[in-house]
């Protein structure tokens, strides 16, 4: 297990963690993710209303937190790869003004070229 930055590990390739947090990115924005959440909230207003045993109310509530929690991990990792994108592109936009300025090899534009995509790849 690593601490790296989500967007540094694995060199150019990406993970299967990775992979696993960009689908289901594209799976919590969907539609269909946002009715399984209101239908979760229904059953849990649904439980306290019709006064069913707590084991059922504590039950519905321990599945909201789950999806909270898990929800938080890939909003999380979404947003730092996403920041590390943006940084790189930075970085590159500052490195062919320098090099445009001192009148430089064109190894800086290069770079750009290829970080004006990079969100797609981290």
């Amino acid at each position: 297990m690593t601490l790296k930055h989500p967007a540094e590990r694995g060199g150019d390739e990406r993970g299967r963690f990775e992979r696993l947090a960009e689908t289901a990115s594209n799976i919590t924005g969907s539609p269909a993710f946002y009715g399984f959440c209101v239908l979760l909230i229904a059953a849990f207003v649904a439980v306290h209303l019709a006064g069913v045993p707590v084991a059922w109310m504590i039950f519905v509530g321990d599945m909201m937190a789950a999806v909270s929690l898990l929800l938080l991990a890939l909003l999380k990792n979404t947003e730092r790869r996403a920041e590390h994108a943006l940084q790189r592109k930075l970085d590159a936009i500052a490195a062919v003004l320098l090099e445009q300025s001192e009148g430089g090899s064109h190894r800086a534009q290069e770079n750009l070229r290829k970080a004006i995509r990079m969100d797609e790849d981290v």
